[in-house]
């Protein structure tokens, strides 16, 4: 009589989350305030994370930095199943980050814990082809909503350059300028914080964010007038947002951009307004009232923070204006300067407003 092979139980049953393979991790990376490890089986998604955080100055805002980990995750790719099957995909075991999870095979998803100070970012193979909206929209999404629940940090959608340390907060609705003037601050010599995510300790008014990417549009080079910075940001990646427009990702951390090195503490708030400036001033001072009401209405999910009455007192402390329009992108360049300035010099005679009053 014949004895039958013993059927041996397969890798899925034997290690139904993954848990055994080979786990790659990166080098501590001081981000946001916080400090993140990166572990992942996928060479793909660290590479991703090395894109997106590699070589930036390390923040801090406190002599305890928090430290974090995010696990990053791809889906195995989807087995062919019959088209005459009607019963849902089974569930998928991963791990990760201390987390045991179950997904689809289609699923892409961020699980986040910041009381456990980790998370997960899992994604399907598909997602691997769109590089731009991974690293965007899963695994810097991941890193800002951990380090600023984890510290209490105020989440602005807004842009932030800095001099000498001191920084200005540029907010502002869609159109209004705010990538074309963050360029030309660059270009001139100031400090690049965040393009679009700013994140400020309530407490001290300092402000953080990633420093690594700059995206405008090729219409909006016609302002820039050395030719070779023309050539260089035309070199870089074209990216296309959800809403269908592309821009140029600009590395900022190539070229002769200046990242800041630390986190600056916030000198004021401008809001950027798309209406010209002819014939009046660049530059509004706004009252106290005027200020928090277009905050909050400009930050809803900000306003909803339980921090945020904090910062709502501090910021009432601090300059802000509407900036409007001048003939050249340059003269906002000029008005920042000169905000700065004045907020450095307690014994200001003139106001910034008082100085730019003619546009060109």
């Amino acid at each position: 009589m014949t004895r039958k092979p013993v059927a041996r139980p397969s890798d899925l049953l034997a290690d139904p989350f993954g848990e055994r393979g080979p786990l790659q991790r990166l080098p501590p990376m001081d981000l946001l305030g916080a400090r993140f490890s990166f572990e992942s089986r996928s060479t793909e998604m660290l590479g991703l994370a090395t894109l997106a955080f590699g070589a930036l100055p390390p923040h801090r805002l406190s002599a305890r930095i928090p430290r974090l980990t995010v696990a990053l995750l791809v889906q195995p790719a989807n087995p062919k199943t019959r088209r005459t099957s009607l019963e849902p995909a089974p569930l998928h075991m991963q791990s990760g980050a201390g987390y045991l999870i179950g997904a689809t095979h289609s699923s892409n998803f961020v699980c986040l814990s910041p009381a456990g100070r980790m998370g997960v970012v899992a994604i399907a193979p598909p997602m691997l082809r769109f590089p731009y909206h991974t690293r965007y929209e899963s695994i810097e999404f991941a890193v800002f909503t951990l380090a600023a629940r984890c510290q209490g940090l105020i989440s602005l959608h807004a842009a932030c350059v800095s001099l000498k340390g001191r920084a200005i907060l540029l907010m502002g609705p869609s159109g209004a300028g705010k990538s074309t003037v963050t360029l030309h601050c660059l270009l001139h010599g100031f400090d690049m914080v965040s393009e679009d995510s700013v994140f400020v300790d309530p407490r001290t008014m300092r402000a953080t964010g990633l420093a690594n990417f700059l995206h405008v549009t090729a219409e909006s080079l016609r302002w820039v007038t050395r030719a070779r910075d023309v050539a260089a940001i035309r070199k870089s990646p074209v990216i296309r947002r959800r809403s269908g427009v592309k821009k140029f990702e600009v590395d900022l951390r190539r070229g002769p951009y200046r990242l800041a090195p630390s986190p600056p503490s916030v000198a004021a708030v401008v809001f950027l307004s798309p209406e010209a400036a002819v014939g009046g001033a660049l530059l509004t001072p706004l009252s106290t009232s005027d200020r928090l009401a277009q905050c909050i209405d400009a930050q809803a999910y900000a306003a909803s923070l339980p921090t945020w009455p904090l910062f709502e007192r501090n910021l009432a402390k601090i300059d802000a204006f509407v900036l409007r329009r001048g003939a050249h992108p340059r003269d906002s360049v000029e008005a920042l300067a000169a905000i700065l300035e004045s907020t450095r010099n307690s014994a200001r005679q003139r106001s910034p407003t008082t100085r730019l009053k003619v546009c060109r």
